[in-house]
């Protein structure tokens, strides 16, 4: 099988898989009816198997396809939804580089405190964002670390959301200070997701390749 049939192939397969867990619901979102699913534990290592590109690709098809499928209207939280998983998979896929080519991802979280500062209500809990987007940052000097790594991934993620909703809803600052316990002990869940869907994962497709059940993915982070 040619490299790019292969790609195609894990494509496919990360994509089904991805949307499987996508119909598993963990939580929901405060002030809204969009919910976390295990979608948030997977789709974060797609970029580290399939490379950044490819899994954006998958990640945001999944999410894509789930909406049209299940015929939901588009709304503002669900658009939203959309996009901070896509970030949580650039940065796992780049904080996995051996090298610091990849470190403009860390200009994400960065530019999320400065849009959640910008905002009125931000600007009065901009402790919210200075604690727990600072996390990416600080993460990548981890990298090689699993665990972290997944910590500085859905921590990006978090980002993404929480500027964007902010500035869409409006959160009174009481709610973004009510949320901090919950964020904590959620983002140290959704991180030991990440880094365990990622060690199951590997070790299935080795498993697989080595039984010559699956191609081998050449592509694949160490």
């Amino acid at each position: 099988m040619s490299n790019t049939k292969k790609k195609i192939f894990f494509l496919a397969l990360f994509s089904i898989i991805g949307f499987l867990s996508l119909q598993i619901p963990f939580n929901k979102i405060a002030g809204s009816n969009v919910s976390f699913t295990l979608f948030d534990f997977f789709g974060p290592i797609a970029g580290a198997f399939l490379g950044p590109v490819f899994g954006i690709a998958s990640v945001l098809g999944v999410e894509l396809i789930n909406l049209w499928i299940k015929n939901a209207p588009l709304t503002t939280g669900s658009i939203i939804r959309l996009f901070p998983t896509l970030f949580a998979v650039l940065y796992f896929a780049l904080a996995s580089k051996k090298t610091f080519q990849g470190r403009w991802i860390l200009a994400v979280p960065i530019l999320c405190i400065l849009a959640f500062i910008a905002h009125p209500i931000g600007r009065q809990v901009f402790y919210y964002a200075l604690m727990f987007w600072t996390i990416p940052v600080f993460a990548y000097l981890k990298k090689d670390n699993l665990f972290i790594r997944g910590l500085g991934a859905t921590f990006t993620a978090h980002a993404v959301g929480g500027a964007a909703w902010i500035w869409a809803f409006n959160l009174p600052a009481a709610i973004w200070t009510g949320l901090i316990p919950t964020v904590i002990a959620e983002r140290l869940l959704f991180a030991t997701g990440i880094a365990a869907s990622y060690i199951v994962l590997k070790h299935t497709l080795d498993l697989l390749t080595s039984k010559k059940i699956l191609p081998k993915l050449d592509f694949i982070s160490s």
